[in-house]
């Protein structure tokens, strides 16, 4: 049987006292790829944010990865974000050290404390996004492409079950855009972590085809087809 890794029941999603989505019922199950679509302000990056713990889940029943959503102690949030990864449209690598240590920073912060365990677990990443020579190499060094790699490398460092990513193409070219979807579909396919892509781009979505869901008029719609917009 699928085993889910996210589940909201009757979830209300709230910015601030704003009810930005109501009565969402959802289920994405382990190795899954599906794309989160939807008109820029109608809730796509607060539900990401409910998913790993920036928003505050108050109303409805929500798991991820194994985390009960609702009333999640800020003590317990870094250990939910262990089981995610959550890759960003603008990168968001620290810009005063080079890759290796970006990586390391992430380890670090997520409790590992072994050098040579964390060496081991940065070059095995690097391998994977096809960036093995680039750890000594400072982000600014880096194509966007080399960089957005990095970031999905970053995102794999503690092997999550559930990848969240925002806008991962929005600052590429088709061509580089291509390859971060091979990559993407590539890693949910070989490590079965499920992967939720928010998006824009409908060719990405056209040429990469998977289940949709739709934010729109404060609901969330599944098995969405394309309405270009």
């Amino acid at each position: 049987m699928a085993e889910a890794i996210i589940e909201l029941k009757h979830v209300n999603i709230y910015q601030g006292n704003n009810l930005v989505l109501q009565d969402v019922n959802l289920t994405v199950n382990k190795g899954e790829f599906v794309y989160l679509v939807g008109k820029t302000g109608t809730g796509k990056s607060s539900l990401l944010k409910t998913l790993y713990g920036e928003l505050s889940l108050t109303e409805g029943e929500g798991m991820v990865a194994g985390f009960s959503l609702r009333g999640l102690d800020w003590k317990k949030v870094p250990y939910l974000r262990r089981n995610l990864g959550v890759v960003f449209q603008d990168f968001q690598l620290l810009t005063d050290r080079n890759v290796n240590d970006n990586m390391k920073f992430v380890l670090k912060a997520t409790g590992w404390t072994d050098e040579k365990l964390m060496d081991e677990k940065i070059m095995d990443v690097l391998d994977k996004v096809g960036l093995k020579a680039k750890g000594f190499k400072m982000p600014f060094e880096l194509s966007g492409g080399e960089q957005q790699r990095i970031d999905i490398a970053r995102a794999l460092l503690n092997s999550p079950k559930l990848i969240l990513a925002d806008e991962p193409t929005g600052n590429l070219d088709p061509e580089t855009s291509d390859e971060i979807m091979n990559l993407l579909f590539s890693i949910s396919k070989d490590y079965n972590t499920a992967i939720v892509m928010a998006t824009h781009d409908y060719i990405v979505v056209q040429k990469f085809p998977a289940r949709m869901i739709r934010t729109e008029r404060g609901r969330v719609v599944d098995n969405a087809s394309i309405n270009i917009e």
